[in-house]
């Protein structure tokens, strides 16, 4: 591909409206365009990278069995309305009328499409296991796109949904899919981690995330350093650890503290360490039920984990007048002793081990000390509510410690379980003729920002540092001066002869200055560059560049095309 033929229209100033990296290198390489809020063009630079991702995953989901179909993007309102999500998506789920008045929404996931396909085509255990996949665009709206790619509301992504008859044979499914998301990231040469997660909108028994780890990333997530253990943050279990300090006989008693409404200011101010506080608060259903929620001073509370504890839809904060009906007391000292009214307590874990411990008096300006469970006050029900922290011991190992990273999350996968089968009555007739319910998986992976988060993860103050499987291309030729024939011709051979040996070469023919070109070579991220110079051809050389590494190798012209090949192969068959 010639250079000057091409459209690579590359900026020198970073957006003011792009926030982080890739967003910002997107566009600057001449990538992405924005047409609307966070819904984008795909320039031809940024739709090779895409494609050669998306081959990636083809291959992999075809050798995984999934076989590959196209659902429509527009899905009438029915079959939501049969799996119950109707009202339940949201906001994010857009919708309208046609001419008919009848309703359809734009689709964000495909789980009710899928399913009445197959509830139609599917009736014996014969036609089982089978799994469907499509790369297709999607649709949320988003309340507030940002990042580029990372998070806009149009998108293209693959996914995929398995159907078996049973939950073992499902979990078969769930196994394939998951080693398919392995070979699929690590050919793509990204450092990535596979972590439990919560199933969230889609629903199901059990999930893992695929995360991208890059400082830039919006998920928090723990692995042990001992073992395979991972986990967003949201989902991450917390070990249970006894209290170090003695119980103590000592009576309740009040005191007072003054305007001291943290546990930070009352721990200094009765001069105790903040893990021998409890920190109370208060939540609220969406239908106005209230729970107490305890926790060791020093912990912060997992809202995610308390939701699914209790078996809520929603939860929030509840409201200061919310919280005096039942307390009697203004936020700053709550705490479970002395209620107006009865509520459910719920401590977590940690707090059983607790034996003599400061909280809040439900007076303004006054809490209790050497507040012992059991005698002074009562907890409903234990739970692991709070959120993990950096050095914490495995759950699930003896020796490991958890470690903290930030992740990009680029794959999700489910096991769906019975979910929408049994809402849309999917089923099929097993081997003695009697009627049962699908059991399903389902497998997503976002195209674009995978390749952003490659991007977040694979860069300098230059530019990009495309992974080589999903660079636009391998590799560059830069003709230094345009003007001189002999340094043309010899970069016009270079490039045809690594077209012919099927290297997805870049010939910058631009009439520009070395500077330019060099500037604009690495802003793309191309992983070799060959660079023809008169200097070089007069010792019969030319110079190639590693963009990965910054380093530059003098090479015989006669060399250049098996070096580059060689060098080619080496990356590709790591990722094949």
């Amino acid at each position: 591909m010639l250079y000057s033929r091409y459209f690579i229209p590359t900026i020198k100033e970073t957006p003011s409206d792009a926030e982080v990296i890739s967003h910002q290198l997107m566009l600057r390489a001449g990538m992405i365009r924005k047409l609307a809020s966070g819904i984008y063009n795909y320039l031809p630079l940024g739709l090779r990278s895409i494609r050669k991702f998306e081959n990636i995953v083809r291959e992999e989901m075809d050798r995984a069995d999934a076989i590959e179909m196209l659902m429509p993007s527009v899905q009438p309102a029915e079959l939501w309305q049969e799996s119950g999500r109707w009202a339940f998506y949201g906001k994010e789920l857009l919708r309208f009328k046609d001419r008919k008045d009848a309703e359809f929404c734009m689709g964000p996931t495909h789980e009710e499409v899928i399913t009445d396909m197959v509830r139609r085509e599917i009736k014996s255990y014969r036609q089982m296991p089978i799994n469907f996949y499509q790369i297709q665009g999607k649709f949320r709206d988003e309340i507030r796109p940002r990042f580029g790619l990372m998070r806009g509301r149009e998108f293209i992504m693959k996914d995929a949904y398995s159907f078996d008859v049973d939950s073992s044979a499902a979990d078969l499914s769930y196994s394939k899919m998951f080693d398919a998301y392995m070979r699929i990231f690590e050919r793509c040469g990204l450092n990535f981690r596979a972590v439990e997660a919560d199933t969230g909108s889609i629903g199901g028994s059990s999930s893992h995330e695929f995360m991208v780890l890059a400082d830039s990333g919006e998920d928090a997530i723990v692995s042990c350093d001992a073992c395979r253990y991972a986990a967003n943050v949201e989902k991450a279990e917390s070990p249970v650890f006894a209290s170090t300090y003695d119980s103590t006989d000592e009576p309740l008693r009040k005191v007072s503290t003054p305007e001291m409404k943290t546990i930070v200011d009352v721990a200094a101010f009765l001069n105790v360490a903040a893990d021998q506080t409890v920190k109370t608060l208060v939540y609220a259903s969406d239908n106005g039920d209230l729970v107490m929620a305890l926790l060791r001073g020093d912990h912060e509370l997992n809202e995610l984990k308390l939701k699914n504890h209790l078996g809520w839809d929603e939860i929030q904060m509840a409201t200061e007048e919310q919280i005096f009906a039942c307390t009697g007391s203004p936020i700053g000292f709550l705490g479970p002793i002395g209620l107006v009214k009865d509520i459910p307590v719920i401590a977590d874990n940690v707090v059983q081990g607790m034996t003599s411990v400061v909280l809040g008096a439900n007076e303004k300006d006054v809490h209790y000390v050497n507040a012992r469970r059991g005698r002074d006050f009562e907890v409903s029900r234990f739970a692991d509510i709070r959120t993990v922290e950096a050095g914490d011991a495995c759950p699930r190992c003896a020796d490991g410690k958890l470690e903290m990273w930030r992740g990009i999350e680029v794959g999700h996968v489910f096991k769906l379980g019975t979910k929408y089968s049994k809402a849309l009555n999917a089923t099929y007739l097993d081997a003695n003729g009697k009627e049962q319910i699908i059991f399903m998986g389902c497998y997503g992976i976002g195209i674009g920002r995978t390749v952003a988060a490659a991007i977040e993860q694979n860069h300098d103050e230059h530019g990009i540092i495309f992974p080589l499987p999903i660079a636009p291309f391998h590799c560059s030729v830069v003709a230094v001066n345009t003007k001189d024939a002999e340094v043309m011709a010899a970069a016009g051979e270079i490039y045809s002869n690594l077209k012919k040996s099927g290297v997805e070469v870049l010939f910058d023919d631009r009439d520009e200055r070395p500077g330019v070109k060099f500037k604009d070579n690495d802003l793309i991220g191309i992983p070799l560059r060959i660079v023809v110079g008169s200097k070089g051809l007069a010792e019969g050389k030319v110079e190639m560049k590693i963009r990965a590494t910054g380093e530059i190798l003098s090479l015989p012209l006669d060399e250049v095309t098996t070096t580059v090949t060689q060098f080619i192969d080496a990356a590709l068959a790591h990722s094949n």
